[in-house]
């Protein structure tokens, strides 16, 4: 990490530099900066590159300074604590602007819930399908805009979110709880408020993975996914929540991997390389004005396929703004294929005009959200910001838990209760010990015989009992805990996956948390004992 003083000298050292180079650094406009641009610079704006390790080391600082990329992704093994966050990606932009380029995206994958890239130091946020249980879009737009926030404090000015795919098929080995939900006119309101928060906040959110993956069951990881359903039905579900963040102003739409038959004729063409979908579908037919991208194009899906080279040229011809080689990818193939890209355009392969267009449109956004003038990352905010973010996630559940049922109206418990808990869990039993008649059981994460044993003896005499569970759907222990217990008396309280109940036998009443983090034991408890109603509203379909 740079010292105060060698970031002076280094800062002292840009600044001559930028006197030699004056081209791109100080041009302000989009217009006057794409005039200004080489064919190798303009063609270098369209991809997204990557490089491994948390300092920038040679290899990544030749390619950024000789090629002056648009965008970079960075992924863990790039990220630390803030500062280290922030001294990289003012790095990175330093180096780009002593070369004589400009500012560039960087993004990263800070969804919330399952996949967040950023851990040591940043707020821990719940799946977005809390959000959605609550029903406020309001809340959406704060946890949106505290998001925002902490990648704004570490210079991190693009987020790969939010995922617009519905979680319509239970059984999808990559989406699930990185959904909103299952109802796209519930999702809606959400999606698109949580847009707004992160792009009022100056991050450039990326709506993800057009048309849908919400409705597959294999991983475009690994292989490529088809989605058989026709334009009627796409329209109504899977593309409506793309719809929704279009409306919304959304900066970026990442295109999957996945082949659409009924959008695209050609056999086994994922839509991340079909002109039939980029173009004529999401830019002519929907209207999108705004940056497309490709997800990662060293995912299976694509590389067992394509050269790097064709499947970016294939991505450019689509209509694609933005190529992404992936994180798997060394320095020497980014640059060998951004100058095949370049050759290819002197042959007449592609226009200079088709590149232009998309360089005017990722310019037009860098001015949208400011990087065009970039400022160095403030990491000195980072504590103010997550006790600002603890505060709105306490809100979010209090909001968001759901009593999916209550048969017996169980809740709130009375009399004896026993309370079967996760061990490891000590500040769930916390938040629930508040008053008298409360038995405790603590259990193993995945319940041995003898801990079913005991739990059932404790539930045995109690007038109720409430029995925590953790993916119990993925748990035969956990499951085999739940049928011990006798069931018109037993509440059960998912904390992570919603889906536990449709492996659970038959019980008195069923609560879901969505995420199993601390505000969520407190929420929860609260609704269990009394404190306040739950107000959340069920954001997946659970089936009969």
């Amino acid at each position: 990490m740079l010292t105060t003083a060698s970031r002076l000298c280094w800062l002292v050292w840009m600044g001559c530099c930028l006197l030699l180079q004056p081209a791109l650094a100080q041009a302000r406009t989009p217009d006057a900066v794409l005039a200004a641009m080489t064919l190798e610079q303009k063609v270098a704006q369209m991809f997204m590159v990557t490089f491994y390790g948390r300092p920038m080391n040679e290899p990544a600082r030749n390619l950024i300074s000789t090629w002056q990329p648009g965008a970079i992704a960075l992924f863990p093994s790039n990220l630390g604590n803030p500062e280290q966050v922030a001294a990289l990606t003012d790095a990175i932009q330093e180096t780009l602007l002593a070369a004589g380029g400009i500012p560039a995206f960087i993004g990263v994958d800070q969804e919330g819930g399952i996949i967040a890239h950023l851990e040591d130091g940043f707020t821990t946020f719940p799946v977005p399908m809390l959000l959605t249980a609550t029903g406020n879009p309001d809340l959406a737009y704060q946890m949106g805009a505290g998001i925002a926030s902490e990648l704004r404090a570490v210079g991190i000015n693009m987020n790969f979110a939010p995922v617009a795919d519905l979680n319509t098929n239970p059984d999808n080995p990559i989406i699930g709880r990185r959904s909103f939900g299952t109802d796209a006119q519930q999702v809606r309101p959400i999606v698109a408020a949580f847009v707004r928060g992160m792009q009022a906040t100056g991050v450039m959110a990326t709506a993800k993975h057009f048309p849908g993956h919400g409705d597959t069951d294999a991983d475009s990881h690994v292989t490529l996914p088809i989605v058989t359903h026709g334009m009627e039905r796409l329209m109504l579900t899977e593309l409506s929540p793309f719809l929704a963040t279009m409306d919304a102003g959304v900066g970026t739409i990442m295109v999957a991997h996945i082949w659409y038959p009924a959008l695209e004729p050609q056999p086994n063409l994922p839509a991340s390389l079909s002109y039939n979908i980029v173009t004529k579908l999401l830019r002519e037919q929907m209207g999108y004005a705004g940056l497309t991208m490709t997800d990662a194009m060293d995912m299976d899906a694509i590389d067992t396929v394509y050269s790097p080279e064709e499947s970016a040229l294939m991505a450019i011809q689509a209509g694609h703004d933005f190529i992404v080689l992936g994180a798997h990818v060394a320095p020497e193939v980014h640059a060998r294929t951004m100058q095949a890209i370049v050759d290819a355009v002197r042959s007449g392969q592609i226009s200079e005009d088709r590149i232009n267009l998309s360089v005017q449109r990722i310019l037009a956004a860098k001015e949208r959200f400011g990087v065009l003038d970039w400022q160095p990352a403030n990491p000195a905010q980072m504590p103010a910001l997550r006790e600002q973010n603890a505060a709105l996630i306490a809100e979010v559940f209090q909001q968001g838990v759901t009593i999916v049922f209550d048969n017996h109206n169980l809740i709130p418990v009375s009399g004896t209760t026993a309370v079967i808990y996760p061990a490891s869990q000590p500040s769930l039993w916390t938040e629930c010990n508040r008053r008298d008649g409360l038995i405790a059981k603590g259990v193993a994460a995945s319940p041995s015989n003898q801990d079913i044993a005991g739990a059932a003896w404790a539930a045995r005499d109690a007038d109720t009992v409430i029995v925590f569970t953790q993916n119990a759907d993925a748990d035969v222990q956990q499951q085999a805990l739940v049928a011990a217990l006798p069931p018109e008396k037993t509440i059960v309280v998912a904390l992570q996956s919603a889906y536990d109940i449709q492996t659970l036998p038959e019980v008195g009443a069923y609560l879901v948390t969505y995420s199993p983090l601390k505000p969520a034991f407190a929420a929860a408890c609260s609704v269990l004992l009394g404190d306040f109603a739950a107000q959340g509203q069920l954001s997946i379909h659970l089936g009969d």
